[in-house]
């Protein structure tokens, strides 16, 4: 398939500009995604914009990620109902910085013919004058124009400031900068920005009288209408410092099977006949999630590692199956504890442990697991009650330093689900 017929049947093409797919057939061609520096990581929602350069550059034409340090100091107004926070340029620098090592996991930077690229608007944003801007850009595109786009007609009752109102001038002479210094005749991008892309098209056309084409995807959503990417603690991210490769492969696996049939066409790179017969086996036996464990993997690995989904993988295997307690002695401390987050966390002095605390003192006094130290003794007596896995036998078991793994944590496993966390 050609590119365009891959995001077809990908379910990525919102809106595309007659003659685009001409002119991809017709040669290799330079296209660019914009990516507001705004954080020091991208998130799951600039995955879809990453994908699509990825399949640009596997079907052989030229990606250019376009890090928008000026229009990043502005602030586009697409799908916001309020003013955004202006950013230093000391803060957006250390934000691209950031975001190029994170782009370099998805594209080929290499020097081949197609190679990848990555540059910053503020390098030709920030030399031009206020009177060049608005006699070389302003005087091509009319206010009539600029006022019928969605972005700006749905802040119009809310009011919109001058600068947001600016943006979609600033990113059309992204555009029209890159036509005339790159070459590149396509900008893609979510189905929220067509009106400021397009408003690049309009503003070579008029100004050079050549033609530059569009292509948009449609916004990713989940289907019980919450937002893509969002959780209860604000947004996936693709930084481990963030969101550990834990909760990112948790994230794909707790995904409905609605959405992951959606999403394993989105954001994994198998082919047709990989993705039409794992959705198959899926509904032979929906109970064992083949779309959500085959989606999480490929995602996990392709974001952070292989390593890394290995570890998610046992690590869940831990909590929700029958795996060991090898794989969280190699993880870090901040990691252990986001696996086990929401886990009721008890902190006990390390003088309770010194020489040694019998386990029912332990689980009753100090770390209140049980109610009562009879409850608890019922339940060692049926053999449900678990220390790191292992089956407590007897209630004078003492509970000692050679216990707790790494040193610091004794998880507590109380009944089949029910697990609790003692940490030193």
């Amino acid at each position: 398939m050609n590119f365009v017929e891959e995001l077809t049947w990908r379910g990525m093409i919102h809106d595309i500009m007659p003659g685009t797919q001409d002119q991809l057939e017709k040669e290799m061609t330079t296209a660019y995604v914009g990516i507001d520096p705004t954080a020091d990581s991208l998130h799951i929602g600039h995955l879809v914009s990453i994908m699509l350069l990825k399949h640009l550059q596997r079907a052989g034409h030229k990606p250019i990620v376009v890090v928008g340090g000026a229009t990043g100091m502005i602030g586009d107004p697409s799908g916001k109902s309020e003013e955004r926070n202006l950013l230093s340029l000391e803060t957006l620098i250390h934000n691209q910085e950031k975001l190029q090592i994170q782009l370099g996991k998805f594209l080929d930077f290499s020097p081949i013919s197609n190679k990848a690229e990555l540059v910053n608007n503020y390098d030709w944003v920030q030399p031009l004058s206020f009177l060049d801007f608005i006699r070389d850009v302003g005087k091509h595109i009319t206010v009539n124009y600029m006022l019928s786009k969605d972005s700006v007609k749905k802040r119009l009752e809310t009011g919109i400031s001058f600068t947001e109102f600016s943006y979609q001038l600033v990113q059309g002479y992204d555009f029209l900068y890159l036509f005339e210094n790159k070459g590149c005749k396509l900008q893609m991008g979510g189905s929220d920005q067509w009106g400021n892309i397009t408003t690049g098209t309009e503003l070579i056309r008029r100004k050079l009288g050549k033609e530059a084409y569009a292509l948009t995807c449609p916004l990713i959503t989940k289907s019980d209408g919450g937002k893509f990417g969002k959780t209860e603690k604000g947004n996936i991210w693709l930084s481990s410092d963030y969101t550990s490769p834990y909760q990112f492969y948790q994230f794909w696996m707790n995904v409905t099977d609605e959405d992951a049939e959606k999403y394993i066409k989105i954001f994994t790179l198998l082919t047709v006949e990989e993705i039409n017969q794992i959705i198959e086996d899926h509904k032979k036996a929906p109970h064992l999630r083949i779309i959500q464990k085959t989606l999480s993997k490929e995602v996990t690995t392709m974001v952070h590692s292989s390593e890394d989904y290995n570890l998610a993988f046992e690590a869940s295997q831990v909590l929700f199956g029958k795996g060991t307690l090898d794989s969280l002695k190699k993880i870090t401390e901040s990691d252990f504890l986001s696996i086990f987050e929401g886990v009721p966390l008890f902190k006990v002095d390390p003088s309770v442990i010194n020489h040694g605390v019998l386990v029912v003192d332990l689980l009753t006094q100090y770390a209140p697991v049980f109610e009562s130290k009879g409850e608890m003794r019922r339940l060692i007596d049926s053999g449900g009650l678990y220390i790191n896995k292992e089956k407590v036998g007897s209630h004078e078991e003492i509970i000692n330093f050679t216990k707790f793994m790494n040193n610091k944590f004794l998880i507590i496993q109380k009944g089949k689900k029910n697990y609790y966390l003692i940490k030193i």
